[in-house]
């Protein structure tokens, strides 16, 4: 098969639906499709929106020939007009790959009614969808019905094998000192580390240590905030902001850290809670959004409202004063994980959806006599 993927920026950058659509890409290639990167710059929501009006990238959309067009719904400000220009032209489908919507994050009333006109007319502009997980199938089809071809397939953990043994995992649950506590995700507002630092500034500061892998370069300004919080709360000698961290990195922090938190105020899915669970890690996420696809209150980790830090306090309080239950959280996480399907055959699945969808007949341009 011959497929474009649009996206912003680098299939490279950090984060949990590059890396999905990056798994994607490397299942199909290995498959022996072609698949052409479309790289749109990365800009503000607002000059994303003069997308819709190039000229150059819809005629180079209009002369390519692919049997699919796969866009990262991500993308949605700068297609959502452009695409109802392509679709009449082009002899190929329009996929969507929805890891979540804008409009389910929290944003001001009249900013989330902005986002939610703009996502639904793109929503409705293209062709099939690819879901990540069924939380996400529910909020697009509030939006548009269920009528388009669409597949769930889910991320998976296993891109650093099958796992930390389950003796280590219990070894490591039992270590004396404090506990370790891991945050895996750039440094943005909607990721909540404000939340997971209140919780834990209302905690003895000698039971506990935060490491925060993520990039702070995504949002400056609240990264100033971060570490102004820090500062203010007196946790400089708990909390270390370690910046971007590579694979083989971030599998020896999952390996050498006991809870991971990521109290998000939505979260599509949650990449991050699935790979620390192969670790044998349990994980506290809140109720917004797909981190109940993974996580199960109380048996293989902990669920909270969104904000709610004295919740968040009281899950963490709790492994830190009983290292019993921390290993049967730990021991659960794991079989979760082990209960996971693998990178493989999600991106099969989704192979297969394409494999198996209507392909239409080319355009026909109306004859002109000469």
């Amino acid at each position: 098969m011959r497929i474009g993927l649009i996206i912003y920026g680098s299939l490279d950058t950090l984060s949990g639906g590059y890396l999905y659509d990056r798994m994607l890409v490397e299942y199909l290639r290995a498959q022996g499709d072609e698949v052409t990167i479309i790289s749109l710059p990365y800009r503000n929501y607002a000059d994303h929106l003069t997308d819709n009006f190039s000229a150059s990238l819809l005629r180079r959309l209009r002369q390519a020939s692919f049997d699919f067009l796969l866009q990262d719904e991500l993308n949605h400000p700068s297609l959502f007009l452009l695409n109802r220009q392509l679709k009449p032209k082009a002899a190929y489908p329009v996929i969507s790959i929805v890891h979540h919507l804008r409009a389910s994050e929290n944003h001001p009333a009249h900013l989330r009614l902005f986002y939610r006109v703009i996502e639904q007319a793109y929503l409705s502009s293209v062709t099939g969808f690819i879901f990540n997980g069924r939380t996400t199938q529910s909020a697009v089809e509030k939006l548009v019905g269920s009528r388009r071809p669409a597949v769930v397939a889910t991320p998976a953990g296993d891109r650093f094998g099958k796992g930390l043994a389950a003796d280590r995992v219990t070894a490591r649950a039992h270590r004396e000192g404090p506990l370790k506590l891991l945050f895996v995700g750039n440094l943005i507002p909607r990721k909540g580390l404000h939340t997971l630092l209140d919780a834990l500034a209302s905690l003895d500061k000698e039971r506990w240590r935060l490491t925060v892998a993520g990039s702070p370069r995504v949002d400056t300004a609240y990264t100033v905030r971060i570490q102004s919080q820090i500062e203010r709360l007196n946790l400089k000698r708990n909390v270390i902001l370690v910046g971007p961290v590579s694979a083989s990195e971030l599998a020896d922090l999952y390996a050498n850290h006991q809870l991971l938190a990521v109290p998000s105020s939505y979260e599509g899915y949650g990449i991050a809670y699935m790979e620390a669970m192969g670790f044998g890690i349990p994980c506290v996420a809140t109720r917004a959004g797909g981190a109940s696809e993974i996580i199960t209150d109380g048996i293989n980790g902990f669920l909270i409202n969104p904000g709610d830090a004295i919740a968040l306090a009281g899950c963490v309080q709790s492994v830190v004063a009983d290292r019993t239950l921390l290993t049967k959280l730990s021991l659960a996480a794991r079989q979760r994980f082990d209960e996971h399907p693998p990178w493989e055959a999600s991106m099969k699945s989704a192979r297969s959806f394409l494999q198996r969808f209507p392909i239409p007949m080319p355009v026909t341009r109306p004859f002109k006599a000469k």
